[in-house]
């Protein structure tokens, strides 16, 4: 840890990595903690693997048509709210086909980007660092447009923070109260998509739901009402994403499958002293 402490103070990429985690564990406790709620983690799902479609075609455009100005977090960001917006409308009117569109996306976005990189010419860039994150090679641009999305995401998930409580738990009461149900899923599948491109940079496609939801489920056994979930989650996913960097690089290890790592085994630790003190409060209530 000392040795990552002094690199830190050395090199500029792992300040950048460093500060992208926590922008990214941010929004990751604030969303993570609705989509847990709401039992949409295969929609997430769904719409973090379209991301790699907005990617491909984004960097397609840079090398071909000149776009300079076309970042592939542009792209991701565009994408990922295209197949939120088509997710929502599958759920909200043909419901039974909602897995079915879920997989097409999933499947469709993947395609489309595998097909794009393929054929930029002169793409160097390894594939493996969108699937996998690429933490590590995160640019002050890059940062600035995960900023700007950490703040959208933060003022909506708690400027909006009842009515999306609401419809999280219990839809048909929160439809009773006079909340437009429909419109605050959009909104929270929106924020959901915007979350989804902040930890791709960080922990890559593949384990997008792993953090999304880890330090959530952990967090959930110490929180006793939402928002405390949120703040506890965030402070465990920045935690684990500072402590997956330093272990990381200490043993010259992929950032994202540390942290991811780290992630699981703080979860399963959680989940093992819990049970552990049920049995003991029971074994104490048993002996009384």
């Amino acid at each position: 840890m000392t040795e990552f402490v002094s690199a830190l103070a050395e090199h500029a990429f792992l300040r950048n990595a460093l500060l992208a985690g926590l922008l990214a564990s941010i929004a990751c406790g604030v969303v993570g903690s609705y989509v847990s709620a709401r039992r949409i983690t295969y929609m997430a799902g769904g719409i973090a693997h379209s991301v790699l479609g907005g990617m491909g075609v984004a960097r397609y455009l840079q090398v071909t048509a000149g776009w300079t100005w076309l970042h592939p977090l542009y792209g991701a960001t565009i994408a990922a709210l295209l197949a939120a917006a088509i997710i929502w409308q599958v759920s909200l009117r043909w419901r039974e086909s909602e897995d079915m569109a879920i997989g097409a996306i999933w499947a469709i976005g993947m395609a489309v980007g595998v097909l794009f990189i393929y054929r930029t010419p002169g793409y160097t860039e390894n594939l493996m660092s969108y699937l996998f994150g690429n933490i590590l090679m995160v640019t002050p641009t890059s940062l600035w447009l995960m900023a700007g999305l950490d703040a959208v995401v933060i003022v909506l998930g708690l400027s909006f923070y009842r009515p999306l409580l609401a419809i999280s738990f219990d839809e048909e009461f929160a439809r009773l109260r006079g909340v437009n149900v429909e419109l605050f899923s959009l909104l929270l599948l929106c924020i959901t998509a915007l979350t989804v491109v902040l930890l791709v940079t960080v922990v890559g496609l593949v384990m997008v739901i792993a953090l999304l939801t880890l330090p959530v489920a952990a967090a959930g056994r110490f929180g006793r009402s939402l928002w405390q979930v949120m703040a506890l989650s965030s402070v465990l996913a920045a935690l684990l994403t500072a402590g997956g960097l330093a272990v990381s690089y200490a043993a010259d290890l992929p950032s994202g499958a540390t942290i991811i790592v780290l992630a699981g085994v703080a979860y399963l630790l959680v989940v093992g002293a819990a049970s552990l003190a049920e049995r003991a409060r029971r074994a104490r209530a048993g002996g009384e």
